[in-house]
């Protein structure tokens, strides 16, 4: 009977034991649900405009309690519309919400809703599942003032003629009826964008923009511009392409060549790459690093600055000849058999070796490093959108967003690269497109295409 009351008293004990931990667990999970911490709520960027089709993005998310329920509306002249309004699953009574974060999007389609364009306000309510007020839960409450805007703007284009080369430079000048978040000139697939900040009517636009060598008659342009609801306007672009035919041109490829060059692109092509033939490397280095190399050269010339360093016509390399024009068609040839196929983007100067280089306008220096088939290669910022390249040089002297002046020396003639011999690789870019520099040394094509366009523009 003894061992008996000895094993109740243990049994009770074991039982008490139990019974205090799980209070305790009750209490610590009763005390950890009545946490105060508010849920959060957070739009994905400002939001100040909402055009005839619009998605919000947004955020909600609690850390402690989970998600409850979530609101969002539209309020404008005492009408209520609401955009959103969802109860999220519960994991129990003590355990709260199953969900901690939420994302949505809601597309907003203000004609829809009844709604019209001027002021309203945008509203979001929160809560949590935590048991603070009665179970009701923490809230976040937050609104923002924003309009309605579903017109797009207004385009005039200033400029009326435009006549353009193929391969070649346009400008055009044109005036939006309201604050855009873009705009600029669209050649088929590809867009400029314009510049504003020129002329003292801030309305005004200046979009330099490139015919691409392999665009002809048929390209269509036009002028387009966003506003800050996201509303979008377009209207045509006046003009006439002059077609060209580009020269075609056979380049050899010599065994000497290959055993001179190769060796200075084994970083460039990466380390640990499976042995290969120099003629392979050749092929690798002529396709896959001049395709990495005009991807860096598109993004250095991606921002532009909004001003127009640039005075006169552009500088040529003094006392060179041209050895290769602008976008001729190269075949490679190896042992006379064709290996290859590329366009030239650019027009190579010869003088005499290690010549020095000028800078061929004023501006600040975007680029200045290796660059692969360019080798030591300078890039400037003329300003809206006008860059020059300077390849294959044996020397740099200067560095990125440094500003030089028209004429200032930058570097030195070489054959750093995929060159053959001492000469300058000179390129001319509008933002991220090669086009021909042949037009920015000639002081007639600069005043009827560009400088008389601005200079009516600004009067």
């Amino acid at each position: 009977m003894a061992n008996k009351s000895r094993i109740s008293r243990v049994a009770y004990f074991l039982v008490g034991v139990a019974v205090c931990v799980l209070a305790a667990a009750s209490i610590w999970l009763a005390m950890k649900r009545l946490e105060g911490e508010p849920p959060e709520f957070r739009w994905q960027g400002p939001i100040h405009d909402i055009g005839a089709s619009y998605t919000l993005h947004g955020l909600a998310s609690d850390r402690k309690s989970g998600l409850k329920k979530l609101w969002i509306a539209i309020v404008q002249q005492g009408k209520e519309v609401i955009l959103f309004d969802q109860t999220f699953p519960s994991k129990g009574f003590l355990m709260g919400g199953a969900v901690r974060k939420q994302s949505v999007s809601m597309d907003v389609k203000p004609h829809d809703l009844g709604l019209t364009d001027g002021e309203a306000l945008l509203r979001v309510a929160l809560w949590d599942y935590s048991c603070r007020g009665w179970w009701s839960g923490n809230r976040f409450y937050g609104e923002q003032k924003l309009a309605i805007d579903t017109k797009p703007p207004m385009i005039e284009v200033i400029t009326r003629h435009h006549n353009l080369n193929q391969g070649g430079t346009g400008l055009a000048v044109y005036r939006v009826s309201e604050p855009v978040a873009t705009s600029g000139v669209q050649v088929d697939e590809r867009f400029f964008p314009g510049s504003s900040g020129l002329f003292a009517d801030s309305s005004l636009f200046v979009g330099f923009f490139a015919l691409p060598h392999n665009k002809g008659t048929g390209t269509r342009l036009s002028v387009m511009a966003t506003d800050r609801a996201g509303n979008t306007s377009r209207t045509g672009l006046a003009h006439h392409i002059n077609n060209r035919t580009f020269k075609q041109d056979s380049i050899r490829i010599s065994d000497a060549f290959l055993e001179r060059k190769m060796p200075e692109f084994e970083a460039p092509l990466g380390v640990g790459q499976p042995p290969a033939s120099l003629l392979d490397k050749f092929l690798a280095v002529n396709r896959d690093l001049r395709q990495a190399n005009h991807k860096a050269i598109r993004d250095a010339c991606r921002d532009s600055d909004a001003k127009l360093y640039w005075t006169g016509p552009l500088l040529r390399l003094p006392g060179s000849v041209r050895r290769a024009g602008f976008a001729e068609r190269r075949t490679y040839r190896y042992h006379g058999r064709a290996i290859d196929h590329e366009v030239h983007l650019g027009i190579d100067l010869a003088s005499t070796a290690h010549s020095a280089v000028p800078a061929a306008n004023n501006g600040r220096v975007a680029f200045a490093q290796e660059l692969g088939i360019y080798g030591k290669a300078i890039i400037i910022d003329h300003g809206c959108g006008l860059f020059s390249l300077y390849g294959h040089l044996s020397r740099v002297q200067v560095t990125r967003d440094q500003m030089v002046s028209k004429g200032q020396i930058i570097g030195f003639t070489g054959s750093t690269g995929l060159a053959g011999g001492d000469h300058l690789h000179f390129s001319i870019l509008i933002h991220e497109t090669f086009v021909n520099p042949v037009e920015w040394w000639d002081p007639v094509w600069i005043k009827h295409n560009i400088s008389d366009k601005l200079a009516r523009a600004g009067g």
